[in-house]
C-alpha cells in the first residue's frame, strides 16, 4: 500500500469535495484526474476496476469511489476520511438552501424563480437518461428490459425494489458462463468480512433505534423509508427518484411533487453525490412537521442512513473486488439491473414532464394522466429554453439551472406588470 500521510488525503480529498459539481460523470472525472494523472495513487486499471466495482452497488457511485480510493490509501481511516470529505461540503450547503427555501419558498418572486429550475430540472434527467441508455443499452435484450421497466413502473405502479428484484434474477438467468473459470485473486489485505459487517450494521441502526426508543414516530418512519431507499438505489440518484417521489409524495404525504421537483433542482447546484436530495427532502418535512428544530434532526438521521451504508459496502467487499467482478452471473445481474434503470429514468422524466407542463395531473387506471386544459404555454416555452441552454449549446449544470432561474423570474415580473 502506498504510503500517503492524513494530511495529504485530507488536502486531496477535500479539495475534491468541494470542487465536486456537474454529477457522477465530472466527478469521477475530477477523481481520476487528482488520484491517477497528478498524484499517481492508484494505476488506470486499478481505478477503472474500482468504478465498475461501485457502479455494480447500490448508492452513489462517485462517493463510494471516494471511499474505495482513500481505504486503499490508508485503510478504513483513509475510506472515512475521503468518503465524508466528499459528502460533507454539499451536505453543509444542502442545509443553508434547505433552510432558505423553508423560510422563503412561499413568495411569488421566489416561487417563479423556482419555474425556471424545474424546467431545468426535466432537461437534466433526460440529460441523464441518454447518458445511461448509451453505456447499458447496448443490445436487444437490454432495451427490452428497459421498456418492460418503464411500463412496469409508469402504467402499472410496480414498486421500484420489485423491478430491481426482477431485473437482477433474469439478468443471472441469461448470463453466459466463462468458458474457463478466471483465477480469483487474494484479497488486498486480511479481512474480517463478518465482523466488519456487523459493526456496520450496528452503526447504520444505532439511531434507528434510539428514535424508536424515544417512540418519534415520523423520525423512525423517515429513517426506516431512507435506510430501504439505500439499499435499493442502483443506478443511482435519478433511478431512485421516481420512487422516491411516490413514496413521499403519495404513500406518506409528506411533501407535494413541486417540491421534491424544487430538491432535485437545488440539489443539483451543490458539490457531492446528488443523493443529497434525500436530506432537503427530509428536511423540508421535518420543518413543516415540527419547524427548524425537527428539520435539522430528520435531515442529519436521513444523512446518517443514507450514507452508512456506503461505508458498510466498501469496507466489507473492497478486499474482493476483482473476484467479484470476474463472476459472469454476477456481473450479468447487474448489466440487467443498469438495463432497467434506463427505463426507470424514462418514467421519472416523463413524470417530471408532465407535472411542469401541465399544472393538473389524475391518477388514471394506466398512470398518471394530465388534464389537456391545464396546459401550461410559459412553462413549456421555458423547457425548451432550458433544452436549448443545455443541449443546444451545452451550457455546465450549474450555469443552465442559475440563467433559468433568472429568465424565469424576469418573465413573471413581465407578466405581472
Amino acid at each position: 500500500m502506498m504510503q500517503v500521510s492524513n494530511s495529504e488525503l485530507l488536502r486531496v480529498f477535500g479539495r475534491i469535495g468541494l470542487l465536486s459539481f456537474g454529477g457522477p460523470a465530472a466527478q469521477i472525472s475530477l477523481m481520476q484526474t487528482e488520484l491517477v494523472d497528478h498524484h499517481k495513487w492508484l494505476t488506470e486499471d486499478q481505478f477503472l476496476k474500482a468504478l465498475s466495482f461501485c457502479m455494480l452497488l447500490p448508492g452513489p457511485e462517485a462517493m463510494q469511489l471516494a471511499t474505495y480510493a482513500g481505504w486503499r490509501l490508508r485503510g478504513v481511516p483513509g475510506g472515512l476520511l475521503a468518503g465524508l470529505l466528499f459528502v460533507g461540503p454539499g451536505a453543509l450547503v444542502i442545509f443553508a438552501l434547505a433552510l432558505g427555501y423553508a423560510t422563503f419558498g412561499q413568495v411569488p418572486l421566489v416561487q417563479s424563480l423556482f419555474a425556471g429550475i424545474k424546467a431545468a430540472v426535466v432537461v437534466i434527467v433526460f440529460q441523464a437518461l441518454f447518458q445511461l441508455t448509451r453505456r447499458a443499452l447496448t443490445s436487444w435484450q437490454a432495451r427490452g428490459l428497459a421498456l418492460a421497466a418503464f411500463v412496469a413502473i409508469f402504467f402499472f405502479a410496480v414498486p421500484f425494489p420489485v423491478i430491481i428484484a426482477a431485473a437482477a434474477v433474469i439478468g443471472l438467468c441469461l448470463a453466459q458462463p466463462m468458458k474457463s473459470p478466471p483465477a480469483h485473486p487474494a484479497p488486498t489485505r486480511p479481512a474480517t468480512p463478518f465482523r466488519t459487517a456487523l459493526i456496520w450494521a450496528l452503526i447504520w441502526a444505532a439511531p434507528i433505534v434510539l428514535v424508536w426508543l424515544l417512540n418519534a414516530q415520523l423520525l423512525l418512519d423517515m429513517a426506516l423509508f431512507f435506510s430501504k431507499l439505500a439499499v435499493v438505489t442502483f443506478g443511482g440518484a435519478y433511478a431512485v427518484l421516481a420512487y422516491m417521489t411516490q413514496e413521499i409524495v403519495q404513500s406518506h404525504g409528506w411533501l407535494s411533487t413541486d417540491q421534491m421537483i424544487d430538491s432535485l433542482g437545488l440539489a443539483e447546484t451543490t458539490p457531492g453525490p446528488l443523493i443529497l436530495v434525500t436530506q432537503f427532502a427530509a428536511f423540508l418535512t421535518g420543518y413543516q412537521a415540527g419547524g427548524p428544530g425537527l428539520a435539522f434532526v430528520a435531515a442529519s438521521l436521513t444523512l446518517w442512513v443514507t450514507f452508512a451504508p456506503c461505508f458498510l459496502w466498501i469496507f466489507v467487499a473492497a478486499p474482493y473486488v476483482e473476484a467479484l467482478l470476474a463472476r459472469p452471473r454476477l456481473k450479468g445481474a447487474f448489466d440487467a439491473i443498469s438495463a432497467s434503470v434506463a427505463g426507470v429514468i424514462l418514467n421519472l422524466a416523463v413524470w417530471f414532464s408532465l407535472h411542469v407542463i401541465f399544472t393538473e395531473i389524475t391518477s388514471g387506471r394506466f398512470g398518471p394522466s394530465p388534464i389537456l386544459a391545464s396546459f401550461s404555454p410559459h412553462d413549456t416555452v421555458l423547457v425548451l429554453i432550458a433544452a436549448l441552454l443545455s443541449l443546444g449549446l451545452r451550457w455546465s449544470m450549474a450555469k443552465t439551472l442559475g440563467t433559468m432561474a433568472l429568465i424565469a423570474g424576469a418573465s413573471q415580473l413581465i407578466l405581472a406588470a
